[in-house]
């Protein structure tokens, strides 16, 4: 054999000199957030009034929701209320329609002793002078 062949490896030895292969680790990430590391590092602390800015606008927005929510609530109950007076209106509307016929009030007035008059009315003319029995003197 010449001296190529004598310096190769054996198989085994071949398979062992091969660089491994790097796993990665999934657990890691979950691990650093378990475990809080992801709090101690510079970038997070130097990006904590931007969190903070977050977390207000988070609080407003969920205030807003509430607001907008019991704003729609009121809004609805006024429109049923509306609803409800309308109703109450034109009832009340049509009762005083009924009770201002000339059918009812003379009905009414019957019951305190006044009649209709039979005689159509007249006109009375006044001419604008007085004739008394002194301004003649």
């Amino acid at each position: 054999m010449n001296e190529t062949t004598a310096t190769v490896f054996p198989d085994a030895l071949q398979e062992e000199a091969r660089p491994a292969k790097k796993r990665k680790r999934l657990s890691k990430p979950i691990q650093s957030l378990l475990e809080g590391e992801f709090l101690s590092r510079e970038g997070v602390v130097s990006n904590l009034p931007y969190l903070a800015f977050l977390a207000v606008i988070a609080i407003i927005y969920i205030a807003n929701t509430y607001y907008a929510e019991k704003t729609f609530k009121e809004i609805e109950s006024t429109k049923i209320e509306l609803k409800e007076l309308r109703y109450q209106y034109i009832t009340t509307r049509s009762n005083l329609m009924y009770l201002s016929k000339q059918t009812e009030i003379a009905g009414r007035a019957k019951q305190f002793g006044l009649t209709e008059t039979t005689s159509p009315p007249y006109k009375i003319f006044y001419s604008g002078l007085t004739q008394s029995p002194k301004a003649e003197k």
